[in-house]
């Protein structure tokens, strides 16, 4: 069974607001590393929601690339493209480099994921999975298949 865009779109969205909500139960817990692990995580699939408006989305961390270069060839309505870049601008801020350290460390500082994020760096990043989110909810929503 394959599915269309828009339910592709609608399973990452679903995917987003449950990392969400685990991120804000995190913080709530002052779990500040699960925090930025579930923010990120959050902020990838929200990325991956409008993505899958266009077609299959690959396996990646980066999804940011990959919103940045549909805007590049205008695959995006225009009514969209301010949301579509503020997402993208979310899911750099929360990429690839943030989802290791969050897992692994900073392995040349020697500090471990629970030693590099307090509750200032949880609180950025609970912050941008928000409005990654709900970026992500009104493109979806408004299922932009141009």
């Amino acid at each position: 069974m394959t599915m269309n865009a828009l339910d592709q779109s609608r399973y990452r969205l679903r995917l987003a607001e449950g990392f969400l909500q685990e991120a804000r139960q995190d913080f709530a817990s002052s779990r500040w590393r699960s925090c930025v692990d579930n923010s990120q995580l959050s902020v990838e699939h929200a990325a991956k929601g409008a993505l899958g408006l266009l077609g299959p989305i690959g396996r990646t961390h980066n999804p940011a690339f990959f919103l940045r270069e549909a805007l590049r060839d205008s695959r995006f309505p225009p009514s969209v493209q301010m949301q579509v870049e503020s997402l993208a601008e979310c899911a750099e801020l929360l990429g690839p480099e943030v989802h290791i350290k969050s897992d692994y460390g900073d392995e040349q500082m020697q500090k471990t994921p629970w030693e590099l994020f307090d509750e200032g760096r949880a609180r950025e990043a609970l912050d941008l999975a928000e409005r990654a989110v709900l970026l992500a909810r009104q493109i979806v929503e408004r299922g932009l298949i141009p």
